[in-house]
């Protein structure tokens, strides 16, 4: 018995010891020592840290090794951290202390603090490639009257054009929008950075300037249009204005969107009282907004800029036509938006709308019921019924709908484009041609009024035979109201921007829906 219960024991034993588990080898990536420095490995523990997916994505990439500690690049990257202000982005953002810290003492850093660094970079560069894609801030929940479809971008794709040889300047340009306009912005900051600190006084003027007239004002406005180069230096300055100061006038005036007349009044004196600090903040604010804008332009669109009261037809990159344009006042501003031409109507009627009946039919039409007849509006009850002008009763005004006939009277004019859009705007003709002369064209409702209009549809309806001047002519000399198809693929942009540059030179416009300073102080 005792036997059997020591060969029980010992089978015991021995089936104990074939179930414990020979201890794991845990293999250590080894570290890859090269002449640029070390590649190390990241473990998952440093990748878990990761929040931003495209770095994450961009290690996984490089099969979770350190990238910048024997890249070449690392000292263009650090540069351009350093200078982002260049980009119009603000180094607060960055973690550039931190960068320049670990970039002196890159020798002394342990293992582990090297992998933080490179992550580091990376961190930041997914940061910039955002920022300078896409922009810091959506304007669709800044802007309740601006519709811009979102911007579809791939920051990992964005971000991994740093890994392939040789690409660092292709992989930064990537980034940033390839419109001309943004890159007449940043040419812009160049020029501005360039230009020395000046300590501007304020230029006040209480009567009109002519030339040949003697005025205090006119020794700080030398100083200015000198500082801006449109006049060259003088030996002596004095109170005259002079011809050569007044052909330094007429220039600044043409850089700021104001009338070439020589004459100094307020406009030009408030153009003038704008330090160069005011315009490199405004030349930000238009950068981050066309972050906003499309990243791809189609073939062939119209693109409105509402500061500068222009339209352009744009096809194959190339402007074809310019076109004078009035837009909306401040109290009625017209929408940023992007949409496709769809179609034209000639001889179209026009429905007031619900601003202009609250705001000027209803009281002009209290004053004097022969408003509606010199119009030539129509009244019509919920049941499409006409109601005359006697009966018209101003509490039951908005019930009502109000629709002027087509004709040369028409406020639209005698054609109006259409394209999609929430807020019901469009471009059209207009009965008031004459205002296309006025410098300052912020006075319609919110549409916009466009000038040569029959130009612009021959262009939209392409179709030398069918629809040359002469045949639309013939369409809205019948009177009647009809409706054509565009049928190419055209699209129109209505965007804001107050500032760029022209070969070399600054250009700036009125920021006439003031959107400039507090874009700029939300950035900041």
């Amino acid at each position: 018995m005792r036997s059997i219960a020591v060969f029980f024991i010992f089978a015991l034993l021995i089936s104990c010891k074939e179930k414990v588990s020979p201890p794991k080898v845990v293999l250590i990536p080894e570290i890859e020592i090269t002449e640029a420095g070390k590649i190390i490995p990241i473990d998952s523990v440093n990748i878990d840290r990761i929040k931003d997916s495209s770095v994450i994505a961009f290690y996984q990439a490089n099969q979770n090794k350190t990238f910048w500690l024997t890249n070449p690049s690392r000292k263009n990257l650090v540069t351009l951290f350093m200078n982002v202000q260049k980009d119009g982005l603000f180094p607060k953002d960055f973690d550039l202390k931190k960068i320049e810290n670990s970039e002196e003492n890159l020798s002394n850093l342990s293992n582990s603090a090297l992998i933080d660094y490179d992550i580091l970079l990376t961190e930041n560069l997914s940061l910039y490639v955002q920022k300078v894609s896409k922009g810091s801030l959506n304007p669709n929940k800044l802007y309740s009257n601006w519709e811009l479809k979102e911007n579809n971008i791939d920051f990992k794709a964005l971000l991994l054009n740093f890994q392939k040889k040789d690409s660092f300047d292709y992989a930064v340009n990537a980034a940033s929008p390839n419109h001309l306009v943004y890159k007449r912005l940043k040419a812009a900051l160049k020029i501005i950075n360039l230009l020395p600190k000046f300590n501007f006084k304020k230029t006040e003027i209480k009567n009109k300037i002519v030339l040949n007239d003697t005025n205090n004002a006119m020794i700080e406005v030398k100083k200015k249009l000198i500082f801006w180069k449109d006049l060259k230096p003088l030996d002596t300055l004095n109170s005259v204005y002079d011809e050569a100061t007044e052909l330094a006038v007429r220039k600044f005036q043409m850089r700021h969107g104001l009338g070439t007349d020589g004459v100094i009044g307020g406009g030009t004196a408030d153009a003038l009282n704008f330090t160069k600090e005011d315009r490199k903040k405004q030349i930000i604010a238009n950068m981050e907004r066309w972050r906003w804008f499309p990243r791809e332009f189609e073939r062939e669109y119209l693109i409105i800029n509402i500061p500068d009261y222009s339209l352009r037809v744009v096809k194959n990159t190339d402007t074809i036509s310019t076109h004078r344009v009035i837009i909306g006042r401040p109290a009625r501003k017209t929408p940023v938006l992007s949409s496709k031409l769809t179609h034209l109507i000639f001889n179209p009627t026009w429905t007031v709308p619900p601003t202009i009946l609250k705001n000027d039919v209803m009281p002009a039409a209290a004053r004097n019921r022969n408003y509606f007849s010199s119009k030539n509006i129509t009244i019509y009850d919920s049941n499409n019924r006409v109601v005359s002008a006697s009966n018209w009763d101003i509490n039951r005004a908005k019930s009502y709908r109000y629709v002027q006939s087509p004709g040369a009277t028409n406020s639209l004019g005698l054609v109006k484009f259409m394209f999609p859009n929430r807020f019901t705007i469009y471009l059209h003709d207009t009965n008031t041609r004459g205002f296309f002369e006025k410098d300052i064209r912020a006075l319609s409702s919110g549409c916009v009024r466009v000038q040569n209009p029959f130009e612009l549809t021959e262009y939209l309806l392409d179709d030398p035979e069918k629809w040359n001047l002469e045949k639309i002519d013939e369409a809205i000399n019948t009177g009647k109201t009809s409706q054509v198809q565009i049928k190419k693929e055209v699209y129109i942009h209505i965007l804001y921007w107050t500032a760029w540059s022209e070969n070399g030179t600054l250009q700036f416009r009125d920021d006439l829906y003031s959107l400039d300073t507090d874009l700029y102080k939300k950035l900041d």
